[in-house]
């Protein structure tokens, strides 16, 4: 228990020495807490429209606005883009952190049953993500979007039914250099069940990993989410999406270039502090790195 406990001081100690991935960390907490208070801190309403003001350049008059200006500037139908793109951080974390929930459920059982059973179940269970893998990632989201139809809901289910595959991997490998160990051997000596040796004994020593793939994952379901709800299989208007608000900006990139820019530029910082932390957390949890 001590030794469980060093390797995770030790950890926590890199990751707090690893300064980009702090610099990541902050910036997703910062992310978080806007994206949790946007009703308190949003300037207007998302969906409320003034067409007298469509199009406005940051630092306009509005009359929708709290503080009586569009500080990001306006959409086609007036809103507010500042309180659009706070809200679309709800759905952007939402859809990274939930949707990988799932993913690691079935990825998880997945490989945990791939990794301790072999032979047969190892077989049907990578074969069967293999297919997923050999296809590129999006053409499956368009494919389960196309049978479900576009809600927030199926996004979920579309993203964990493609990217468990990942995850099992990745956990069988983990469970295949386990299941060897002399203490499962010992475990499997006392009479103790498969379950409660998987569950006690082997998947304890590979949430490192498991949080690294995580980390890694929610940014690759981010830019899932706004690229489906770019080509409208998404998040629906008038419900804002930082992936429908650049698909409706595209019309205006020469009259109003900084419409586009703003939901852009927020998905690129999202995913680029995900990154970040990610690669901390993979330096922080690789034991060749002790010192």
């Amino acid at each position: 228990m001590a030794e469980n406990y060093s390797f995770w001081q030790d950890a926590f100690k890199r990751l707090k020495q690893n300064r980009p991935a702090m610099i990541g960390l902050v910036i997703i907490i910062l992310f978080t807490i806007l994206a949790i208070l946007s009703p308190v801190l949003s300037p207007a309403d998302p969906i409320k429209q003034d067409l007298s003001n469509r199009l406005k350049p940051p630092g306009s008059p509005s009359n929708i606005c709290k503080n009586g200006i569009y500080i990001l500037g306006s959409d086609e139908f007036g809103r507010d883009i500042l309180s659009r793109i706070l809200y679309g951080a709800r759905i952007s974390l939402s859809v990274g952190i939930i949707s990988q929930i799932l993913v690691t459920i079935v990825g998880v059982t997945m490989g945990s049953l791939a990794g301790y059973y072999g032979g047969k179940i190892d077989m049907l269970i990578m074969r069967l993500a293999d297919i997923l893998f050999a296809f590129p990632d999006l053409l499956f989201y368009i494919g389960v979007m196309f049978a479900l139809g576009p809600s927030i809901y199926n996004v979920f289910v579309a993203l964990a039914l493609i990217g468990w595959a990942g995850m099992a991997r990745l956990v069988r490998s983990q469970v295949i250099s386990l299941r060897e160990m002399e203490y499962i051997e010992a475990a499997k000596a006392q009479g103790l069940s498969d379950l409660r040796i998987i569950l006690k004994h082997i998947l304890p020593n590979c949430v490192g990993p498991i949080i690294v793939s995580i980390t890694m994952g929610i940014p690759g379901a981010i830019l899932a989410e706004a690229s489906l709800s770019f080509l409208g299989l998404g998040v629906q208007p008038p419900t804002p999406s930082w992936g429908n608000m650049i698909y409706a900006a595209r019309a205006y990139m020469r009259t109003n270039p900084m419409y586009s820019v703003w939901p852009g530029l927020a998905i690129m910082i999202m995913v680029f502090s995900f990154n970040l932390l990610g690669d901390g957390l993979r330096d922080a949890f690789d034991p060749k790195l002790k010192r």
